[in-house]
């Protein structure tokens, strides 16, 4: 009796293990549904707005049938690869690596599950592809963030024409950051400027690196940097009481402690980000994606900054609201 009774109790809870995998992906209409985990790195002004642009947009097409499941790092790389392996155990259907240590603690935790970078520089320095051509191939594709930096070298020129020396400031931990740093350069250099770069490891030591930079630099360039979106206040607290101004590679940073950008919107590369996972999740492949770009830019510029240091702005820029 006692083995029947076990036998009995063994075929149901397979049964009900059965059925529940057969139910995994389906609402009580019927209807497929889809669970997507967000690796975002650290919470600010920009990675945040990619965030929020990927989850309207995806809910705007798929309505109740995605959830999500939104997770930060706090600003610690070495939490993604955590947050990442919790989404390959419960098998999540579609990661969103938002910033660089996210995508490369997907990439490195997952070859099936599709996965979408956003505010992501350049894919190829990220993931040390070389000659990268425009798509990743395998499970990875996503957005960029890379504004023109040509553009931006030339707004130097623009508002601060009587400058000598370039001051490059950056994360040496971030390699989007350098790799902007390095081309933002050969820009700058040949527009006539002397650059000295400036890089700080993280947070602890970015106020001795930025007093640095700021009493031996006329002008100080940061690119999209997140260690530097988180402590923007650092900076200004330095540079603007040394009447240095700060050129920044994103209107957030700009808001914080810059006079101006060359800058996307955020929101709108979450938007892109999340039409893609719309069509990754309804079937197409993501292997065959290519690297998106937002194509839409806006000079912008902090009229408290400019003010305070008495910078003149041409027409065409548009002021940064906060």
């Amino acid at each position: 009796m006692k083995k029947r009774l076990l036998s009995i109790l063994v075929v149901s809870a397979m049964a009900i293990g059965l059925a529940a995998c057969g139910t995994k992906n389906t609402a009580s209409n019927g209807s497929k549904t889809y669970r997507v985990g967000i690796c975002q790195l650290v919470q600010h002004e920009a990675l945040d707005a990619a965030t929020k642009g990927f989850m309207d947009q995806l809910k705007e097409e798929l309505g109740d049938s995605v959830t999500f499941d939104e997770q930060n790092a706090q600003g610690d790389p070495y939490t993604c690869p955590t947050i990442i392996n919790s989404f390959v155990s419960s098998d999540v259907d579609l990661i969103l690596a938002n910033a660089t240590a996210a995508l490369q603690a997907s990439a490195a935790g997952t070859n099936k599950i599709p996965i979408l970078g956003t505010s992501i520089t350049e894919y190829g320095v990220a993931l040390g592809i070389d000659n990268f051509n425009g798509t990743v191939g395998n499970n990875i594709s996503g957005t960029s963030d890379l504004a023109p930096l040509d553009q931006q070298a030339q707004m130097v020129k623009e508002l601060l024409p009587d400058a000598k020396k370039v001051g490059l400031l950056y994360c040496s931990g971030e390699p989007n950051s350098q790799y902007q740093v390095d081309t933002m350069k050969g820009y700058l250099e040949e527009l006539g400027y002397e650059c000295k770069n400036y890089a700080f490891s993280d947070s602890n030591d970015l106020a001795a690196v930025a007093t640095s930079a700021a009493g031996e630099s006329d002008v100080i360039y940061v690119p999209t940097d997140n260690t530097v979106a988180s402590n923007t206040g650092i900076i200004d607290n330095i540079c603007r009481p040394a009447k240095v101004p700060v050129i920044a590679g994103e209107e957030g940073i700009a808001a914080g402690c810059g006079v101006a950008t060359l800058s996307i919107s955020y929101y709108d590369l979450g938007v892109e980000t999340g039409k893609m996972a719309a069509k990754v999740l309804k079937g197409e492949d993501i292997s065959k994606m290519p690297i998106t770009y937002v194509e839409n830019v806006a000079k912008k510029y902090n009229k408290t900054i400019c003010d305070e240091l008495g910078i003149t702005i041409p027409e065409g820029y548009e002021e940064i609201k906060r």
